[in-house]
C-alpha cells in the first residue's frame, strides 16, 4: 500500500527540515514540469506502508501570484495527494495559520504538523494543541524537525486521516460574515448550475471563494465554460455589493476575515507567558546584526569558511593525489606505450584527476553554505548588506540571490524571480556572475597552493571578497547609469536561528557534491578527451631541430662512458657526467614535447589568442585553459591539466602545481589570473539562464561583453603593479 503526501508550509516553516528527517537519503530532485522550480521527492515505510513524500515549494498563499504558489496549489489541486501535511511554525502561528485556513477551505484531508514547539515553549508560548485541532477540524502532530521528534506519530496520523480513521478531521468553513456569505453561496450555486466542469475539478465553494478574491487561474478556468457568462455576471454583481457594504475591495475583506478566524482560533487555545522573554535569537540578533559590528562579523564568518575549506581539506586532498598518482602509475605499467597509453594517462587521469582532487575542498564549502543557510545566518547576511547596498543604489533583497551564486549562479540567477520589478531583476542578474561559484574554487585552489604556500586561504578570501566588491560597485554604476530609478522598499523576514542537525547537513552537501561529481564523469570528461585530442594531433609535425638524433648520439655517449666505467679508478666523475647527459636527454625530450604541442590543433588555436593575453603575463596555454573554461570552469583545471602535465611524470594535483609554477607565471600574474577566472563570462549553462531569465539576446551579450572588459583590465592592471614591484625592487 502507498499513501501519497503534499508536504507544504511556508518558508522558513522547517518543512525541508522534516522532509529530509522522514525520507533521509531516499530522495530524488528534479524540477516541475514546465518550470525550473526544484521539484523533491522521498519515500520511507512505516508500519507496513509505502508513503510517498512530496516537498512542495515554500509558500504563504495559495493566491497563485508567484510560480511557487502555482507549482503547490496545482499539484494540490490536479494531483490530489491522499495527504496534505501543513508544517506549521509553533512560534509564528498567526501567519502560518493564513496557509493553513486556505487548506482548509479545499476540502482535502489535512495534517498538521506543528514544527518547533520546543522553542514555542522557550519562548513562552502555550498552546493547547488538541483544542486547536478541535477548532479547525484538523488533527494537530507535534514536531522537532531538528531533533526527529514527532516523525513516527506524523506518519501513523497522515494513514489515519488518508483511511478517514482520524476522529478530529472534519470539514468547517471559515465564516467571511453574513454579506459575504450569502453572496459567495449565489456564486457556488451559479458555478453548479452553469459551469459544472469547474465544480467537477474544484470544490465549489473554494471556486466561489477563488473568484471573490479575482484569482487569475480561476477566471481564465470559468471563462473558458460553455455559459461563463452568468458566472461572470453573478461574479460582478456579487463584488459590487460587497464593494458598497464595506467600502473595500473583495480580496480584502476575505483576507481580514480570515485574519480575524485565526484570532479567534488563537485567543482559545493560546496564551503567552506574562514575562516578556528575549529569546536566544533576539540575543544573537543583538550583536550579528548590530549596525557596527554586523558587516565585520559577515567578513569574519565568511573569511573563516575559506580558511576552512583550504585547512580541513589539505589532508584527503593529498589522499586522493596519492590515488590519482597511482593510477597514473598503473596505467602506464599496464598499458604499452603510444596514445593509448598517453589519452588515459594524460588525458584523462591527468584531465579529470587534476579537477577531482579538489573535492574535499568542494564538499567542506558546500557543507559551510548549507550551515549558514540551516542556522538562518544568511537571512541575517542579507538584512547586513541591505543597509550598505541601499547607500550604493542597491536593493538589499537582491543579495540573497547573490549569496547563492556562491553556491552556483544557474539557481541564483532564477532566484531574482522574488524581486519585484524587471529593473532589479535585470541588475541583479548582470552583476550575479561576479559572485565566485563553487566550480570556480578548484582554480584558485590550484594557483593559490602553487604561488603563495601557506597563504592559501587569505588569497582565495580576497578573491571572494573582491567579487563581492566588484558586484557592489558594478551595481551602483549600472543603478546610476543604465538603471536609473527608485529602489523598492526591502522587507526581509529574519527566521529564528536554529541548530541544523546533521542529517539536514549531510544532505544539502550530497545533493550539490552529487552535481559537481556527475559534471565530472560528464562535461570534464569529455572535454579532457578533446583537448588530449587536439593536442596530440596531427603527428605529422615538422621540428624546427632533430630532437631524435639529439638524443641518440647522447644516448650513444652514455653507454660509451657506462662501458668506460668498468675498471675505472673515478667512478663517481663518470657517474655525473652520465647524469649530466641524461639530463640533457630529458630536456630534449621536454623541448620535442613542447613544440609538437605548440604545433598542434591547440597550440594553433593558442597561438592565435596568445596576442590577446600576453600583455596580462598569461601564455596561450592559460588562453586556452580560460576559453574552454566557457563550457563549465572546472574544465579550466582540468585542460591545464592536460596541457602542462605533457611533459611530467606525475599527473595529480602536486604535478600540475609543480608544472604550472615552472611556467614563468609570478606571483602577481597568478593572482591576475584567478581574479580574470571570477570575472570573466559565465559558463554556457549561465548564460543560458540569463537569456532564458532576462528573454533578451542584447542583455547577454552585454554581460558577456562588460565581464570580459573588466576582467581583462583588471588582470592588465594587477600585471603592471607587478612590473612596478619588481623594477623597485631591484
Amino acid at each position: 500500500m502507498e499513501i501519497t503526501i503534499a508536504l507544504c508550509g511556508n518558508p522558513n516553516a522547517g518543512k525541508t527540515t522534516l522532509f529530509n528527517q522522514i525520507t533521509g537519503a531516499r530522495q530524488k530532485v528534479g524540477n516541475w514540469p514546465g518550470v525550473t522550480v526544484e521539484k523533491k521527492e522521498g519515500f520511507r515505510e512505516h508500519a507496513g506502508i509505502r508513503f510517498k513524500v512530496v516537498d512542495l515549494p515554500g509558500i504563504y498563499s495559495l493566491t497563485a501570484y508567484s510560480v511557487e504558489e502555482v507549482v503547490a496549489r496545482d499539484y494540490i489541486l490536479h494531483e490530489k495527494p491522499d495527504v496534505v501535511i501543513n508544517v506549521l511554525d509553533a512560534t509564528n502561528l498567526e501567519r502560518n495559520l493564513y496557509l493553513a485556513t486556505q487548506l482548509i477551505e479545499l476540502n482535502i484531508k489535512v495534517v498538521f504538523a506543528m514544527n518547533m514547539v520546543d522553542m514555542a515553549a522557550e519562548q513562552g508560548i502555550s498552546i493547547d494543541y488538541d483544542q486547536l485541532a478541535t477548532l479547525l477540524g484538523v488533527p494537530v502532530v507535534k514536531t522537532i524537525g531538528t531533533k526527529g521528534k514527532g516523525i513516527t506519530e506524523l506518519l501513523e496520523k497522515a494513514a489515519e486521516v488518508a483511511h478517514d480513521k482520524d476522529p478530529v478531521s472534519r470539514h468547517i468553513h471559515v465564516h467571511y460574515g453574513k454579506e459575504v456569505e450569502e453572496e459567495l453561496l449565489t456564486l457556488k450555486n451559479a458555478i453548479k448550475k452553469h459551469a459544472p466542469e469547474l465544480t467537477k475539478r474544484y470544490y465549489p465553494r473554494w471556486s466561489a471563494v477563488k473568484l471573490m478574491e479575482g484569482d487569475s487561474l480561476i477566471m481564465r478556468e470559468t471563462e473558458a465554460s460553455d455559459h461563463s457568462g452568468v458566472v461572470l455576471n453573478q461574479l460582478e454583481t456579487s463584488r459590487q455589493r460587497i464593494q458598497k457594504v464595506f467600502e473595500d475591495d473583495p480580496e480584502t475583506v476575505i483576507g481580514e476575515a480570515r485574519y480575524g478566524f485565526i484570532s479567534g482560533a488563537l485567543k482559545e487555545t493560546m496564551r503567552l507567558s506574562a514575562a516578556d522573554k528575549k529569546t536566544i535569537s533576539d540575543r544573537i540578533d543583538q550583536v550579528v546584526t548590530n549596525r557596527a559590528l554586523g558587516f565585520p562579523i559577515f567578513l569574519f564568518l565568511i573569511y573563516l569558511l575559506f580558511q576552512g575549506t583550504f585547512t580541513l581539506g589539505a589532508f584527503p586532498v593529498e589522499w586522493i593525489e596519492a590515488g590519482v598518482e597511482f593510477l597514473s602509475d598503473v596505467a602506464t605499467s599496464l598499458i604499452p606505450a603510444g596514445d593509448m597509453q598517453d589519452l588515459i594517462k594524460d588525458g584523462i587521469i591527468g584531465g579529470v584527476g587534476g579537477v577531482i582532487v579538489f573535492l574535499p575542498n568542494i564538499v567542506l564549502l558546500f557543507l559551510g553554505i548549507s550551515l549558514f543557510e540551516d542556522t538562518g545566518y544568511m537571512a541575517r547576511a542579507a538584512f547586513i548588506m541591505d543597509r550598505i547596498m541601499h547607500t550604493l543604489g542597491l536593493h538589499g533583497k537582491s543579495f540573497i540571490p547573490l549569496i547563492m551564486g556562491f553556491g552556483c549562479n544557474v539557481p541564483a540567477i532564477m532566484a531574482t524571480r522574488t524581486l519585484e520589478t524587471r529593473r532589479d531583476r535585470l541588475l541583479t542578474i548582470l552583476i550575479n556572475p561576479l559572485m565566485s561559484c563553487s566550480a570556480r574554487l578548484p582554480v584558485y585552489v590550484l594557483i593559490a597552493g602553487a604561488f603563495f604556500p601557506g597563504k592559501e586561504g587569505n588569497v582565495i578570501f580576497a578573491i571572494y571578497l573582491t567579487g563581492i566588491v566588484l558586484a557592489v560597485l558594478v551595481g551602483q554604476i549600472f543603478s546610476r547609469t543604465i538603471f536609473r530609478g527608485e529602489i523598492a522598499p526591502f522587507v526581509l523576514e529574519l527566521p529564528p536561528y536554529r541548530l541544523p542537525t546533521l542529517k539536514g547537513l549531510t544532505i544539502h552537501a550530497w545533493d550539490k557534491t552529487k552535481a559537481y561529481l556527475q559534471k565530472m564523469g560528464g562535461v570534464v570528461l569529455a572535454f579532457s578527451i578533446i583537448i588530449w585530442f587536439l593536442g596530440a594531433y596531427p603527428k605529422d609535425i615538422i621540428y624546427s631541430q632533430d630532437y631524435d638524433q639529439q638524443s641518440t648520439m647522447l644516448h650513444q655517449q652514455i653507454i660509451q662512458l657506462q662501458q668506460a666505467s668498468q675498471g675505472h679508478n673515478m667512478p663517481g666523475m663518470i657517474e655525473t657526467e652520465i647524469e649530466t647527459l641524461e639530463k640533457m636527454m630529458s630536456d630534449i625530450e621536454t623541448q620535442k614535447k613542447q613544440e609538437a604541442l605548440s604545433k598542434s590543433y591547440i597550440g594553433m588555436t593558442g597561438k592565435f589568442i596568445e596576442p590577446v593575453m600576453l600583455p596580462l603575463g598569461f601564455d596561450w596555454k592559460l588562453g586556452i585553459s580560460l576559453l574552454t573554461g566557457f563550457v563549465a570552469k572546472e574544465v579550466v583545471v582540468s585542460t591545464m591539466g592536460v596541457l602542462y602535465q605533457a611533459s611530467e611524470e606525475q599527473n595529480d594535483g602536486a604535478g600540475l602545481k609543480n608544472a604550472i609554477k615552472a611556467s614563468g607565471l609570478t606571483p602577481f600574474t597568478a593572482f591576475g589570473f584567478m581574479l580574470f577566472v571570477l570575472i570573466y563570462m559565465p559558463c554556457l549553462i549561465t548564460l543560458i539562464t540569463i537569456w532564458q531569465e532576462t528573454g533578451s539576446e542584447g542583455w547577454t551579450v552585454f554581460a558577456v561583453g562588460y565581464l570580459l572588459a573588466l576582467a581583462w583590465i583588471l588582470a592588465f592592471a594587477v600585471k603592471i603593479v607587478g612590473d612596478i614591484c619588481r623594477s623597485l625592487c631591484v
